[in-house]
């Protein structure tokens, strides 16, 4: 049986980006069992000494840091030698090295990633603006988008549509029904947004779909789960796609930030022509 380590991120800002580059990190190994425990805005030698104090009464204990100021990144790789804590920063080499060059010094400045630029508001207004055109809401407006994402139900389209809104892209998701129009704009050679279909298969479609029916506790819908009726809704929505040769993603085994990476290629290599 494998030891449980327990895992400490200790960051001196809000701990995102230590949470990302552990779940990046933890996926490479099979049979690691951890708990976890997440320290944000660590800032002082004092929450230094509390954490390291803590930990000591636990085994197995694996320290993992993002702190920028170089006095306190020192401060806590040395505490933790001197109490035999396996301890890695993980920004202060890569930082070095950047400052080396770029041959400028770097501003150590906690936090620095937040601040309130063009960018931050970019990404505010476009998390507004996709979530009040979810699901095929206001669609008079669709020449505003950057990217209009096209599926049948359970798609993965509205998840998708927020994680783009959080880099920054302004996204419409439509759901292909019977009594949902698709706008004439897009279908209009002159369309300049980059439109997407979402395909998944049928069987996967049927399963996921079953499952939303139980939480909802609604059994009259039996087409929606049928794969034979899938089956049928996934040939016309491709049939749709390659009519007007709008790019498909199929989405039956890929996560959210898959499925998202291929739509940023597309919106690449469309807005470059």
């Amino acid at each position: 049986m494998n030891e449980k380590y327990n895992v400490y991120l200790v960051s001196d800002s809000t701990g995102e980006t230590l949470d990302r580059i552990f779940l990046s990190l933890k996926s490479q190994f099979t049979n690691f069992e951890y708990d976890k425990k997440e320290f944000a805005f660590v800032r002082t030698e004092q929450q230094i000494d509390k954490i390291i104090k803590e930990s000591l009464n636990f085994k197995n204990v694996i320290i993992l840091y993002t702190i920028v100021e170089t006095k306190l990144a020192k401060y806590i790789s040395n505490i933790c030698e001197k109490n035999n804590v396996p301890c890695f920063g993980i920004l202060g080499n890569l930082i070095l090295n950047f400052s080396k060059l770029l041959n400028q010094k770097a501003i150590h400045k906690p936090s620095a990633q937040h601040v309130l630029d063009d960018d931050y508001y970019k990404r505010i207004e476009a998390i507004q603006f996709t979530m009040s055109h979810d699901d095929g809401k206001k669609l008079n407006d669709v020449s505003k988008a950057d990217i209009i994402l096209l599926g049948v139900s359970r798609t993965s389209k509205t998840p998708t549509s927020i994680y783009l809104a959080n880099r920054g892209y302004k996204t419409i998701n439509i759901p292909l029904v019977l009594d949902q129009k698709i706008p004439e704009d897009l279908m209009s050679k002159k369309n300049k947004v980059c439109v997407v279909g979402l395909i998944a298969d049928p069987a996967r479609l049927a399963d996921i779909r079953r499952n939303r029916v139980a939480i909802m506790n609604d059994r009259s819908i039996k087409e929606y789960t049928n794969v034979e009726f899938i089956k049928d809704e996934v040939s016309r929505s491709k049939k749709l796609f390659n009519k007007y040769k709008w790019p498909i993603i199929d989405v039956s085994r890929k996560s959210v930030e898959e499925t998202a990476a291929s739509i940023l290629k597309i919106f690449e290599i469309n807005k470059n022509r």
